[in-house]
């Protein structure tokens, strides 16, 4: 994997990472009720839960890309279109919505039981185990060695895990729960839109390799 596919890689994690959801939802309140402290620990929670994700749809793309035949290209086509349908469906979700605004819990949050929580919100969500997959299949290839397979996992769960990391610090500071409620619909778009072009991008390589 050169520069440019990780670049890619690390961009769509990102485009991820920032798109508002219940892991969001969690850090903030973990973040405002709690303090910086609990946050950050709910952040690296979160982090390691994507991260296990990761060494799993890792492994299990390079087995099935040993061991069936042409299940790599096949791989590529259906991921890119699952990432599209993950676009189409955030701009849909974002145009549709109301505007909502939820009270958050003053509840004090220990920094245990902030990491708990940060964990189990990753690590309970199947949904990101079939985006991770759908992720990897467009960078993971048959050969791919041990040092590469570590540079994907560690890029996918150290994105994940500084982001709301940061979202705990700033919002711990103030601030930011307001901006990110006005703003949430235009994140969203933008994020989609995004996610699109750069997974049309992967479809159109990936027909041009099977072709």
């Amino acid at each position: 994997m050169d520069f440019t596919q990780w670049s890619q890689l690390a961009l769509i994690c990102v485009l991820g990472a920032m798109s508002p959801g219940p892991s969001l939802a969690v850090i903030l309140r973990n973040s405002v009720s709690g303090g910086r402290t609990q946050g950050i620990m709910s952040g690296i929670g979160h982090g390691l839960g994507i991260t296990f994700y990761a060494v799993i749809a890792i492994a299990g793309l390079v087995a099935m890309f040993k061991n069936i035949p042409h299940f790599f290209t096949i791989a590529q086509i259906t991921g890119s279109f699952f990432l599209i349908w993950i676009g189409l469906k955030m701009i849909i979700s974002a145009l549709s919505q109301k505007q909502n605004e939820e009270e958050i819990e003053h509840t004090r949050v220990t920094g245990k039981q902030g990491f708990i929580e940060g964990f189990l919100i990753a690590f309970l969500n199947p949904k990101i185990a079939a985006w991770l997959f759908a992720l990897f299949s467009q960078f993971v290839e048959a050969n791919a060695t041990i040092t590469e397979q570590i540079v994907l996992v560690s890029t996918v769960g150290g994105i994940d895990a500084s982001w709301y990391c940061f979202v705990a610090l700033l919002a711990s500071s103030g601030g930011l729960v307001e901006s990110l409620k006005r703003n949430a619909k235009r994140i969203d778009i933008g994020m989609g839109i995004l996610l699109i072009l750069l997974a049309a991008g992967m479809l159109l390589r990936a027909f041009n390799l099977f072709i």
